[in-house]
């Protein structure tokens, strides 16, 4: 595909001109994006590094510095981005602006793409609970020249996932469509399970077709075993089907209505009552949706309610969505439990501060420039409490209403010498610099004796001070990467 030279030239572009710059725009604290075939959003990043930085901003707007963060309100196609504001999302909530929605026929890089059956490729910077994955292009006759609309869209694929975190789930095999040619555009949606939210991914394609299309069906071979019953759970399994292009996965059906999906030869049922009689079935789905005819019926009758006295697991993966002067916005990885977690249970500074039945939390009242310690417990319906998260250690942006000096502006090109202010914080330009965020870039100095949060992407130089769990370190020399407290590298000096 043609992205292939652009990520190559992105790369060794990224060589001369610095490894943290490039670096910047991949580990981002915000989402994921389709890398392969690239996004939109994407190859705007990645062409930065070809043109300049002041060149891609006015083709593709802020994306090119966060191709991750490109959410909006989930529910496509009912709901979600208005028309005409489909590829950046409506501004991606205001993490970006609205500069990829421009459309014409000759806007944007185009990737050969053939019909039938294409592999998907996300990358992942926070990879959070998620319900579905869905794919739709532009419909045959669709007008290049206007405006995204969502009536431009129709739905060639889904990748149902569990609501854990989308890390193990990268790559999605989707039929295209072999009807059309020419330029169309593919819009990928990942539906995150525990927010109102969802990431919206536009790629520009020159479809290429030879109208090949695979309409044989794969078959099952053997009936659907049991391998555990209780009173809330139903564990099955069976043998793999068989296709001549490939199995993508199954889908399972209880008492006639389908109930999951999984790329696995096995399936557990969790919603399920005591001393109920559940009739399962199951299809195999190939590579380009094809369904194989129902399996053999299994009826399964679970077992009487027993006491639960099993705790969920502790969430794990504590992080922050956004920091203010007087709010905190937090986030994790669903707890797992037995019957079910009833609901999380925010902890400040060793007190309890709220609940909820949400996988996120926004802390709000805060004093500015103050540091905060959290913590995540979880509760199921028994009232088992789980252990607590690991802590995360958060200090809210410094007032600087009263403070003297320039605020650091992105699209501003500042020399050595120059200081701005940045989170309460002033900074001073090393050298030429433009678009470098001066907390997380080698371009810029800290002025004051603040330690401000560690960050695995900025280098630091001998004298320099940062936050990190809790604990104040000084680096000895020059590092980049290298975790406080677990080399030598950096010096313990406040606890």
């Amino acid at each position: 595909m043609n992205w292939t030279s652009t990520v190559l030239k992105g790369l060794l572009t990224a060589g001369v001109f610095g490894l943290g710059a490039w670096l910047s725009a991949e580990v981002a604290s915000a989402h994921g994006y389709i890398e392969k075939p690239a996004s939109r959003g994407y190859i705007g990043s990645l062409e930065k590094q070809e043109i300049g930085w002041q060149s891609a901003l006015e083709k593709y707007g802020r994306v090119i510095d966060s191709p991750q963060s490109v959410e909006g309100p989930k529910g496509f196609p009912e709901a979600g981005p208005a028309d005409g504001h489909i590829a950046s999302a409506g501004g991606g909530l205001g993490q970006i602006d609205q500069v990829m929605d421009r459309q014409s026929a000759d806007a944007w890089k185009k990737q050969d793409m053939r019909g039938g059956l294409n592999t998907f490729t996300w990358k992942y910077t926070a990879p959070h609970a998620t319900s579905i994955w869905h794919y739709y292009i532009t419909k045959k006759g669709w007008d290049p020249n206007s405006p995204l609309e969502r009536s431009d869209f129709e739905l060639i694929g889904t990748e149902t996932h569990d609501g854990t975190p989308a890390s193990n789930n990268l790559t999605h095999k989707i039929n295209v469509p072999t009807d059309r040619s020419g330029y169309h555009v593919i819009l990928g949606v990942w539906d995150v399970a525990d927010t109102p939210n969802a990431f919206y991914n536009v790629i520009d394609v020159n479809l290429i077709n030879d109208g090949l299309v695979d309409t044989e069906a794969p078959s099952l071979s053997g009936p659907i075993e049991v391998s555990h019953v209780s009173d809330r759970k139903v564990m099955l399994k069976w043998q793999e089907a068989t296709d001549n292009a490939g199995i993508k996965g199954y889908d399972i059906y209880r008492n006639g209505q389908k109930i999951g999906s999984t790329a696995q030869a096995f399936y557990t049922d969790t919603d399920v009552m005591p001393e109920t009689e559940y009739h399962y079935t199951i299809k195999a789905i190939d590579l380009s949706g094809n369904e194989s005819v129902a399996s053999e019926e299994v009826i399964v009758t679970t077992l009487p309610l027993t006491k639960d006295t099993e705790s969920p697991s502790a969430p794990t993966g504590l992080h922050t969505m956004k920091v203010t002067e007087s709010s905190v916005s937090l986030m994790w990885t669903a707890s797992e439990d037995n019957v079910g977690v009833k609901e999380y249970l925010i902890y400040r500074d060793g007190k309890q501060i709220g609940t909820t039945v949400n996988t996120y939390y926004e802390d709000k009242g805060l004093q500015p420039g103050t540091r905060y310690s959290y913590t995540v417990s979880s509760r199921d319906e028994a009232e088992n409490l789980s252990l607590p998260s690991s802590h995360l250690e958060v200090t809210t942006v410094k007032d600087d209403s009263n403070a003297s000096g320039e605020k650091w502006n992105a699209a501003k090109v500042y020399t050595a010498g120059m200081v701005v202010l940045f989170n309460g914080y002033e900074y001073e330009a090393k050298y030429w610099t433009q678009g470098n965020q001066p907390d997380s870039s080698d371009a810029w100095k800290l002025l004051s004796e603040a330690s401000v949060e560690w960050n695995p992407q900025k280098p630091y130089l001998g004298g320099d001070k940062v936050t990190y769990k809790g604990h104040v370190y000084e680096a000895k020399w020059w590092t980049m990467g290298s975790i406080p407290g677990a080399s030598e590298i950096w010096i313990l000096v406040e606890k």
